[in-house]
């Protein structure tokens, strides 16, 4: 192991990476000062498939209703970086909500606030940072998409609260997560019209089901501390849900692109994706946490090919 990695371990500065766990402390993060490395861990910068999931709506849609190649690659670079920072802005809002959860679930136990690697006054500075970045990329947006992207801050702000109350939180992550199709529309388009609407609904069921495979990880420990879950909610059932919101995904994505006027190349293109995502179906194991994190992360592949199939739909 990394001298350093050994070092910052002993320190406390990492948390002990005993039991299952997605942290990957000991990958690129090992790299940073010491004292960065527990602010790294809270804004999941040590995993990017969050920041992947959180910014491909967005690339759909700037897809989509970019008139101009130049305007869409400058969108995409904003879009980018600003699923990242906000991305991390979220993981901190959720952490300083399940702070006290997150210490009594294995996989969630090693995170900084959990763990006690940092303190709630050090999370809401750099929750403040990372707002500000965002701000500055919002501000390079239309008016349109200015306006959503504050709206967006009530679904991001209530998602850690709804997995106390409903069994369906995986909607209100699906309403978060999908919120930069229609933000990316507004953004290339400088207005939202209809195809908006089946783009971000598929994006939401494909949400809904990539977000409840990822919480069968936690399916034990959520029943003894009584978080809700649809993983909870369906257990052994799981792939008919998947089913149901994965074909849904490809119909409304079909259909979107239909109105959006896009050619019969890109629908054809569009059965890659749905590919992808039979193979999840075929190969999800509930009880085994290792291959549902496998399956839940297969899904930026998912996501690219959709990306795939829009732009050949624009020949």
């Amino acid at each position: 192991m990394n001298r350093r990695i050994d070092v910052a371990l002993m320190a406390g500065t990492l948390p002990s990476m005993d039991g299952f766990t997605d942290i990957r402390a000991r990958g690129w993060v090992r790299h940073l000062p010491e004292w960065l490395i527990p602010y790294a861990l809270l804004a999941r910068f040590d995993r990017p498939i969050g920041s992947w999931l959180l910014f491909l709506p967005g690339l759909w849609s700037i897809s989509f209703a970019a008139s101009d190649i130049l305007i869409g690659m400058w969108l995409v670079l904003l879009f980018a970086i600003g699923s990242v920072v906000m991305r991390g802005a979220g993981c901190v809002v959720n952490d300083l909500w399940d702070r006290k959860m997150d210490a009594q679930v294995e996989r969630t136990r090693g995170r900084p606030l959990a763990s006690g690697q940092l303190r709630p006054r050090h999370a809401l500075v750099f929750l403040a940072i990372l707002c500000l970045i965002g701000l500055v990329i919002l501000l390079q947006l239309n008016m349109q998409a200015r306006i959503l992207g504050v709206l967006s801050l009530v679904p991001v702000a209530l998602y850690p609260l709804a997995k106390r109350v409903t069994w369906w939180p995986q909607i209100v992550l699906g309403l978060v997560f999908g919120w930069a199709a229609p933000m990316g529309y507004a953004a290339a388009a400088g207005d939202l019209a209809w195809p908006v609407l089946p783009l971000y609904l598929a994006a939401i069921l494909w949400i809904v089901g990539y977000d409840t495979i990822y919480a069968h990880q936690d399916r034990e420990d959520d029943a003894l501390i009584g978080v809700k879950s649809t993983a909870r909610l369906f257990e052994t059932r799981t792939k008919g849900l998947l089913i149901v919101c994965y074909t849904g995904t490809i119909l409304l994505l079909a259909l979107a692109m239909g109105m959006q006027g896009l050619s019969l190349g890109g629908l054809l293109v569009l059965m890659l994706p749905a590919a992808l995502l039979a193979r999840q179906v075929a190969q999800l194991d509930v009880n085994n946490p290792g291959r549902c994190l496998a399956l839940f992360k297969s899904n930026r592949e998912v996501g690219l090919a959709v990306g795939l199939a829009i732009l050949i739909g624009q020949i």
